[in-house]
């Protein structure tokens, strides 16, 4: 079947306040150069940095007018002429940071964000270094392997980066976001969300990976939240304790408390300003706050010096390279691992309303 010549895109014109410069527009289907991929782009995955892209706060580089979205799962359905990787058929996610292949981030592979710097996900239709993509998991549905990109190699790079997790370790997870529950349950039932064959589906918050991923680790999980109702997913999905902090004024004290009074081995740290000091309250000596979000904020009261009164480490994470998306495939089909999708899905004509939706 021949390739069309237009296709459907969005495209964030600058930055705004309600999302006024996130645009439809119709476009060419890319040309593939010689090293070159194209991917029909079966589903796309939205995440908290697409809200902020935007909205003017993201903390890395972005430029303008740029196709937003950094997950996305499709097929291969053109090669260029040097591309031995890939070929017709082969299903595909992407790579956030298209250069960062392998080894620590540089300043130069952190500039290569997909939705960021390079043109992203929310399209029918892609161009990608054949290097700037990864085989997407056997067991997964394209819904499913749009959410790893960026929650899911998050995720895998603060539990397996710096420090592997063993068995019988402690984990804090933080909330009931797209990377702090990545983590934890291997067999839960999960609904199948329903697919598009002739545009991508925009699917949302993600309760996924780093639960997922210490249970399947064999490690123990203490996660915190505000909701009961969001309690009872976090226990089925298999938290061993589950905290809410809006009744426990010193939750990093009760965590640590739990494990013996030692401390959690790691932390999942994406409050920011609100919880740093609780994690801090919680971590074990030698431990790993890995921080990843700042949803309450970017001016924290707690100083870089308590590494030295908690004797811990605070590492800050942008994602993670190829090699380590190849190794979290891998284990994802190893342990069959589904990401937990909520049930709402959008149509690509939708993307403003999956973006409300997302922040609501």
């Amino acid at each position: 079947m021949a390739l069309p010549t237009k296709m459907k895109q969005w495209i964030v014109e600058g930055v705004g306040k309600d999302f006024e410069t996130l645009k439809c527009a119709e476009a060419e289907v890319p040309k593939v150069g010689e090293n070159e991929v194209l991917v029909k782009i079966r589903a796309a995955s939205l995440n908290y940095r697409d809200l902020i892209i935007p909205r003017g706060t993201y903390p890395f580089p972005a430029k303008f007018p740029i196709v937003p979205g950094s997950d996305g799962a499709g097929d291969v359905v053109e090669v260029g002429s040097k591309v031995t990787k890939w070929k017709k058929g082969d299903r595909v996610v992407t790579l956030f940071n298209q250069g960062h292949l392998y080894g620590a981030l540089d300043r130069s592979t952190s500039s290569t964000g997909v939705g960021g710097v390079v043109d992203g996900t929310l399209r029918q239709y892609a161009v990608f270094n054949e290097t700037g993509l990864v085989r997407a998991p056997k067991n997964l549905n394209y819904v499913e392997a749009a959410t790893l990109t960026c929650a899911g190699l998050t995720s895998w790079n603060a539990l397996y980066g710096l420090k592997v997790i063993k068995p019988g370790e402690s984990v804090l997870v933080q909330g009931t976001g797209g990377v702090s529950l990545f983590a934890l349950q291997v067999c839960f039932p999960r609904p199948r969300p329903r697919q598009q064959e002739t545009s991508p589906c925009c699917a949302r918050n993600k309760l996924t990976t780093v639960l997922q991923f210490a249970k399947a680790a064999g490690a123990i999980v203490i996660a915190t939240t505000s909701s009961k109702e969001k309690e009872k997913t976090l226990k089925k999905l298999g938290a061993n304790h589950v905290l809410n902090y809006k009744e426990d004024a010193n939750w990093g004290e009760t965590a640590k408390k739990l494990t013996g009074g030692e401390g959690v081995d790691h932390v999942i740290e994406v409050g920011g300003a609100d919880t740093l000091h609780h994690s801090l309250n919680a971590i074990k000596y030698e431990g790993i706050i890995s921080i990843i979000g700042f949803l309450g904020g970017k001016k924290v009261e707690s100083s870089l010096l308590e590494c030295l009164s908690h004797i811990c480490i605070a590492r800050g994470i942008y994602v993670g390279s190829r090699q380590q998306m190849e190794e979290m495939v891998a284990a994802i089909e190893a342990n069959d691992i589904h990401p937990v999708v909520d049930s709402k899905t959008f149509s690509l004509e939708q993307t403003k309303e999956a973006y409300q939706y997302q922040v609501s």
